[in-house]
């Protein structure tokens, strides 16, 4: 089994905000990422798909296919965007890192065609999450 990673970099501000606490808990919560305003990160997405390369071309993917595939499903929606508005599949998604990174796979999960293995995003240098599916262990 190969597994190949397409590691991709985007720019966007978002909000940490719950409907379901008070402003209080929210501040208490997720402090200055509360911000009304927003804040912003450099994020890095790494989409991970794994299967045997291709007899005739040695490849799992062709990363040509790979880049077009997140570029069209992610990258292209949310690159320089507010995430908490301007992206419609966002708008009720606290888009905390972790939360991201499952909307990310169900976005690629059925353009990778059952090859997507992993995804993962940085939203800084110390912090990041990955996901690989509600079926997967």
């Amino acid at each position: 089994m190969v597994y190949l990673t397409r590691r991709v970099t985007f720019s966007a501000s978002h909000r940490l905000w719950s409907n379901h606490l008070s402003e209080e808990e929210n501040y208490i919560v997720y402090d200055k990422c509360a911000n009304p305003n927003g804040h912003g990160h450099n994020y890095i997405l790494e989409v991970t798909v794994r299967g045997e390369p291709d007899r005739k071309t040695g490849m799992v993917l062709n990363l040509t296919d790979m880049k077009r595939i997140v570029n069209e499903q992610v990258i292209d929606l949310v690159d320089h965007k507010h995430l908490n508005y301007d992206v419609p599949w966002l708008e009720e998604v606290i888009p905390t890192t972790e939360m991201l990174v499952i909307k990310f796979w169900e976005r690629l999960e059925p353009a990778f065609a059952g090859l997507l293995y992993d995804v993962t995003l940085h939203e800084t240098e110390n912090n990041q999450a990955s996901y690989r599916g509600s079926t997967c262990a």
